[in-house]
C-alpha cells in the first residue's frame, strides 16, 4: 500500500462528493493507492480554510497555482467551473502530475482539444467525470449488449431532464448566461457519454436547441437568459441504429431522468437514473403469453456492487458512482494504463455538442466529425 498526495481544485458541491470518494475509495476497494489529501484550492482564503477544515485536507490555498506547484500533490482533482479547467490541466501536466477533471473537459471544443494535446503529449493519466454511466446498472447494460443478449440494436432513445429551471419566475443566475452553462454545456455530456458508451459513435444528427424561459428576474428588473434551455436530437449511429436524444433543465416533475430504452431484434432494456438500482429486460422469447419485462434489482453479481454492500436489492447511491470513479483514477496512476473515460472520451462529447448547435442553427442534417 502506498500513499498518493491529492490536491483538489474546488470545494464545492463537486469538490465535497471527491473529497469524500478520496477518503473512502481505500476502504471500499482496497486499493494499493491511498489517497492523501494534501491540498485543497478556492476562490478565497476563508473557503480554502473552510473546505480544508470540513474534508480533513493539510493545507488550503487561494490560488489553484499553488496547488499544482506543491511538491507533495503529485496527482490533481480539477472540480472547479469548467472555465478554468484548461489552464489547470494543462498547468498540472506540465509540472508531471496526472489529472482528474469534472465534465465537461472546458468550456469549449477547442479547450477540449487542447486538454486531450496536453495530455496525451505527457503520457501522462487523465480520466473526465462522467459518474452516471458508472452505476453498478448501467455497467450490467453493457456488459448486456457487449454478449449481444438482445440481439443486434435497432433503436436507442435517451434523455437527461430535469426541471430545476422549470419554474419562470426563478431569478437569472450565472446558469442562464453563457452558452457552456447552458443545458447543452451543463446537462448533455452525460446522456451523450452514456449513449456512446452503448450505441458506439455517431454517424450523423439533426438538432434542436431552444431556450423556453427567455428572460428571467434580476435585480433591477428582467434579464435575458443568454443560453438553451432544452435541446432534442435526431440520430444515426455508425452502426447503422436509428436514435433520439432528449437533454431539459424545465421538464417539470422530473428530477434525475437519465434514462435510456434500447430496442434490439431479440429484446429491450430500460433503465432511468431515479431507480438508479434497477434495470428492465425483455427477452423475446418464450410463450407469447408470459413473455414480458423483468426488473432485475442490482445486488453483488453486478459489477462493482459487492464492495459497497453484501445484499442484493440493498442498493447504491451518487456518491458511490464518485468512489468508483476515484478507484479508476487511482488504477491509471498505478498501473499506467489508460483507463475509460480518458480526455479523449470528453472530447468526443464535445464534438458532438458542437455539431448539434451547428445543426440547429443551419436546420440541417450534419456528419459528426471524428475525433
Amino acid at each position: 500500500m502506498t500513499e498518493i498526495g491529492i490536491g483538489l481544485v474546488g470545494g464545492g458541491y463537486m469538490g465535497k462528493a471527491h473529497a469524500v470518494a478520496l477518503s473512502a475509495v481505500g476502504a471500499v476497494f482496497d486499493t494499493p493507492l491511498r489517497p492523501r489529501l494534501e491540498v485543497i484550492a478556492a476562490t478565497s482564503p476563508d473557503s480554502a480554510e473552510r473546505y480544508r477544515k470540513a474534508y480533513g485536507f493539510a493545507r488550503g490555498t487561494a490560488d489553484w497555482r499553488d496547488l499544482v506547484a506543491d511538491p507533495r500533490v503529485q496527482a490533481v482533482v480539477i472540480a472547479s467551473p469548467q472555465s478554468t479547467h484548461r489552464a489547470i490541466a494543462e498547468a498540472a501536466f506540465a509540472a508531471g502530475k496526472p489529472v482528474f477533471c469534472e465534465k465537461p473537459l472546458g468550456a469549449s471544443l477547442e479547450d477540449a482539444q487542447a486538454m486531450v494535446a496536453a495530455a496525451e503529449a505527457s503520457g501522462l493519466p487523465n480520466m473526465i467525470g462522467f459518474n452516471y454511466v458508472r452505476t453498478p446498472a448501467t455497467q450490467f447494460v453493457r456488459r448486456l449488449l457487449a454478449e449481444g443478449a438482445i440481439g443486434e440494436i435497432t433503436w436507442f432513445r435517451g434523455e437527461h431532464t430535469e426541471d430545476f429551471l422549470a419554474d419562470p419566475a426563478l431569478p437569472s443566475t450565472w446558469r442562464t448566461r453563457d452558452r457552456a452553462n447552458g443545458c447543452m454545456g451543463d446537462l448533455a455530456p452525460h446522456p451523450i457519454n452514456c449513449m456512446l458508451a452503448l450505441m458506439g459513435p455517431v454517424a450523423e444528427l439533426s438538432a434542436r436547441i431552444e431556450t423556453i424561459h427567455t428572460t428571467r428576474p434580476g435585480p433591477t428588473g428582467p434579464e435575458a437568459v443568454t443560453n438553451d434551455d432544452h435541446a432534442q436530437m435526431m440520430l444515426r449511429f455508425a452502426g447503422g441504429a436509428m436514435g433520439h436524444l432528449y437533454i431539459s433543465r424545465t421538464a417539470t416533475g422530473r428530477k434525475m431522468g437519465y434514462a435510456y430504452e434500447i430496442h434490439g431484434t431479440k429484446g429491450a432494456i430500460r433503465f432511468d437514473q431515479e431507480d438508479q438500482n434497477s434495470v428492465w429486460l425483455y427477452r423475446a422469447e418464450g410463450p407469447e403469453a408470459t413473455r414480458g419485462f423483468t426488473r432485475i434489482l442490482t445486488g453483488p453479481a453486478h459489477p462493482d456492487f459487492l464492495a459497497f454492500c453484501q445484499g442484493p436489492g440493498h442498493g447504491t447511491g451518487y456518491q458511490d458512482q464518485i468512489i468508483i470513479e476515484a478507484r479508476d483514477f487511482l488504477t491509471a496512476i498505478h498501473s499506467g494504463q489508460p483507463v475509460w473515460p480518458s480526455f479523449r472520451d470528453g472530447l468526443a462529447v464535445w464534438q458532438l455538442v458542437e455539431t448539434a448547435f451547428q445543426s440547429s442553427d443551419s436546420r440541417q442534417w450534419l456528419p459528426v466529425p471524428p475525433t
